[in-house]
């Protein structure tokens, strides 16, 4: 009866989608922990359902220094992903011809959402283009009831609302308004004075959620790429197939060398042509029976000096070996 009665509040909860905008240049453990620090309390709470993530990384236009090429940000952010069963990329800023706004980004998501929700034919939902993004969360038309976006970010973030010319007014108030902010911030620190001191904030802080973290952890995007530069590891700070990829295409001027020249690998991630190909070379043309490389999957295949080639699936686990008859 208990299990009924929570299956039944949970439906009745409002639902909310948290999006999470930046550089991901790389994504961090936290990027991604903020999400299920986010979670646990309104779940905790009670008061909100939520159905699902998204990250959004900027365009290249947006200039920041140390900011990787999109398409290299964005396979990074699927590899950090591989574990996640909520959290998903969306590539859409990524692809339009120019940086986007915030608000612009957030008021995108809503709005497709929206639509997604009330069309009675997906087919034509998008005219021509009938792909439904990989973004959007598996559950949500379950329920006809509306979806909220709310912006996910740091302390850091709310308090760049005060830096001059940073943002306008008029985005500030759109965002806080109409999709609203969950705030993630660090123990010790004074978000509820920053809000009092913002006459815009104040006047919608009910919109406004804070969650404090209380796991610290400092490791940003900026001290991977200065770790990166210098030559040193950063192995147990990010995620391996993260690291494999950085090496792979010298990203963030990695001067990272191989210790052990006896194993050399290759990570093909999301089920791209390439890696499926690879893959089903190396599998002499039979299909992978453990699972198949589908969108947001990973393949890492590892080869020693003996020969010996190793396929692993995105968990680390090997689902084929044998002696490399072919070079990939």
């Amino acid at each position: 009866m208990s299990i009924l009665l929570e299956e039944t509040s949970n439906r009745l909860l409002p639902r909310i989608v948290l999006i999470a905008c930046g550089s991901f240049s790389p994504p961090t453990p936290m990027h991604l922990r903020m999400f299920e620090i986010a979670r646990d309390h309104f779940e905790m709470c009670g008061s909100h359902k939520v159905i699902g993530g998204i990250v959004s990384p900027t365009h290249d236009a947006y200039g920041k220094k140390g900011l990787a090429p999109g398409k290299h940000r964005c396979a990074m952010v699927k590899l950090a992903l591989q574990s996640s069963s909520w959290i998903r990329l969306s590539e859409w800023e990524t692809l339009q011809d120019g940086w986007s706004r915030t608000q612009a980004v957030l008021q995108y998501h809503q709005n497709f959402m929206n639509n997604y929700i009330n069309s009675p034919d997906l087919d034509n939902m998008n005219g021509d283009d009938n792909h439904v993004p990989g973004w959007l969360p598996p559950s949500l038309r379950e329920r006809r009831d509306p979806v909220q976006l709310r912006l996910l970010c740091g302390a850091d973030l709310l308090e760049s609302f005060a830096v001059p010319g940073l943002w306008a007014e008029e985005d500030i108030e759109d965002i806080v308004s109409n999709h609203g902010l969950v705030v993630i911030s660090r123990s010790g620190s004074n978000a509820e004075k920053f809000i009092f001191e913002s006459d815009i904030l104040t006047k919608y802080q009910r919109n406004i959620t804070l969650v404090t973290n209380w796991v610290s952890n400092e490791v940003s995007s900026t001290m991977i790429r200065r770790l990166l530069s210098r030559g040193q590891s950063v192995k147990y700070l990010i995620d391996d197939l993260v690291i494999e990829y950085i090496k792979q295409f010298g990203l963030f001027q990695s001067k990272t060398t191989n210790l052990d020249n006896r194993r050399t690998s290759n990570v093909f991630c999301c089920g791209d042509t390439k890696g499926s190909s690879v893959l089903n070379k190396l599998l002499g043309g039979k299909t992978h029976k453990k699972k198949s490389t589908g969108p947001g999957q990973a393949v890492q295949v590892v080869t020693t000096e003996y020969g010996v080639t190793e396929v692993l699936d995105e968990d680390g686990m090997k689902s084929k070996k044998f002696k490399a008859a072919d070079n990939v």
